[in-house]
């Protein structure tokens, strides 16, 4: 981990939570908030570990969120793309991590005191209920894959995990179809829908013609809909 101190502006402005705030607004945050980086593979927190009451947000890279079972099963919760907020209970005031989160690949993460935010807060009580929508989207989005893990089959779980990360990050047109704009290699898969490396490979074997996996966690969708309609049969 590197701390490169102070943030600025422009980097407060990567958050959603704080792209409408006026200039004056973000810079009584600058003297406040703090960044640092981290290089590909380095653990930002464990699960467990005590937290300082901050703010947590990404603002260049992507965080793996991943949680250990008492088996020592590994299941990843969650990507987290720039932009959006993580480590929850630290805003909060429970200052114990709920997972663990790992840098994916180079990453830049921004840290404001949790008085200095309560402070903004109080002339724009608006971020407030940004922060809440932020972590409501996220409570539901567990329970859906709780619920999935529990009663629904893997094709069907496959299928929402590719629409919502489309949903999420976005795609892109190509020859073959939509690709999606993040990578979601097969090991990644596995972990976040609770089922083997083989069992991931077979999903995709099942829809030859209508989802395309390459190399490195490249997926091309040719034909929503049929994908849909795959997670039905």
């Amino acid at each position: 981990m590197l701390v490169k101190g102070y943030s600025s502006i422009a980097q407060l402005q990567q958050l959603s939570i704080f792209q409408d705030l006026a200039i004056a607004q973000l810079k009584s945050l600058v003297g406040c908030s703090y960044v640092k980086e981290y290089q590909q593979d380095e653990i930002v927190m464990h699960e467990g570990d005590r937290i300082p009451q901050q703010l947590h947000g990404l603002i260049t890279g992507r965080l793996e969120i991943k949680k250990t079972a008492d088996n020592g099963k590994e299941t990843i919760v969650r990507l987290i793309p720039p932009g959006e907020l993580f480590a929850a209970p630290a805003i909060f005031g429970n200052g114990i991590s709920p997972a663990t989160v790992i840098a994916q690949v180079e990453s830049q993460i921004l840290t404001i005191d949790r008085q200095a935010l309560l402070q903004v807060i109080s002339q724009s009580p608006e971020i407030s209920l940004r922060i809440l929508e932020v972590f409501n989207q996220r409570l539901q989005q567990l329970h859906n894959t709780v619920h999935g893990l529990i009663s629904e089959r893997a094709m069907v779980r496959l299928v929402r995990l590719l629409q919502y990360y489309a949903n999420r990050d976005g795609t892109y047109s190509v020859t073959q179809g939509d690709r999606l704009n993040i990578k979601l290699p097969y090991y990644q898969i596995a972990r976040s829908m609770g089922i083997t490396y083989e069992e991931c490979v077979r999903l995709f074997k099942k829809l030859k013609g209508i989802a395309i996996y390459k190399r490195g966690g490249i997926i091309i969708v040719r034909d929503w809909q049929k994908l849909a309609a795959a997670s039905e049969q």
